[in-house]
């Protein structure tokens, strides 16, 4: 018997999701909630069918991959020197969420603000607790969870070293380079702070009692508008972004003067 196709339709059936709080703990998510947004952005795709994602700016300048094959994998980021920057480097968890990586992967498509960045502001503003311990300051989510912490080392080397973990000790951890660009430390910890709830389909939520999740039913069609909405809205940015530079005013030529042209005498 020939079955007809019924989802993406009027008839379509809804499929059972979760939300899950806190984000932190929500586990990885889908890997293209990243991509997919990079790639409107004007980045181009260098994965193998198969392997590994990788990704690169419309510069060259930044790579970003995601592997999952490996241990302890998980997503490397890394930034060439130029000259405003030094080279630099994060390395995040596979079970990272991709809300949350996608805090310093979308700043990566966007003008830098003019306001001086402040990474501990956004935990701050969620009630997190902020303390020194030592040489390392460190900041903690009400419920114990999660972290942000500025580390120094005993030869003086500093980094960023952020992550979660529930009491069955399921989670992940993430680590940023001193010269990792601030602006992009503080739209990571801006999402990890985040206090709402992200979506996992049914059988992609981590047992940890440390979570609560709320049954929702999504149909197709409503997955696939929010994913395009992200979608829309990175074409938009990258296209006006691009417009804005084309319209920039050019330098001014200097008059031409003709090689036999006459010359005043003063």
């Amino acid at each position: 018997m020939k079955r007809t196709w019924r989802g993406w339709g009027p008839d379509e059936q809804a499929e059972q999701h979760y939300l899950v709080y806190p984000r932190s703990l929500a586990g990885g998510g889908d890997v293209r909630h990243i991509s997919e947004f990079l790639r409107a952005s004007g980045w181009r795709d260098h994965s193998k069918t198969g392997g590994p994602l990788a990704m690169g700016s419309p510069g060259g300048t930044v790579c970003i991959s995601y592997d999952p094959y490996v241990q302890p994998g998980g997503w490397t980021i890394h930034g060439a020197a130029t000259g405003q920057n030094d080279e630099w480097a994060a390395h995040l968890g596979r079970q990272t969420p991709v809300e949350i990586v996608a805090g310093l992967t979308d700043a990566l498509t966007r003008p830098r603000s003019a306001h001086a960045p402040n990474v501990w502001a956004p935990l701050q503003e969620q009630n997190w607790h902020t303390r020194f311990e030592g040489k390392h300051y460190t900041a903690t989510s009400p419920d114990g969870s999660a972290w942000m912490q500025y580390h120094q080392g005993p030869d003086g080397e500093a980094m960023w070293w952020t992550g979660a973990k529930d009491r069955q000790g399921n989670g992940w951890t993430a680590n940023f380079s001193p010269s990792t660009p601030m602006h992009l430390v503080q739209a990571f910890s801006a999402e990890l702070a985040n206090p709402d709830p992200v979506m996992r389909p049914r059988g992609h939520v981590p047992p940890s009692a440390q979570i609560r999740t709320w049954s929702v039913s999504v149909k197709p069609s409503q997955l696939s508008a929010w994913q395009q909405a992200r979608i829309t809205a990175a074409r938009a940015a990258t296209w006006a972004r691009n417009s804005a530079q084309s319209a920039r005013p050019r330098a001014t030529p200097r008059p031409y003067t003709p090689a036999s042209g006459t010359r005043t005498r003063r």
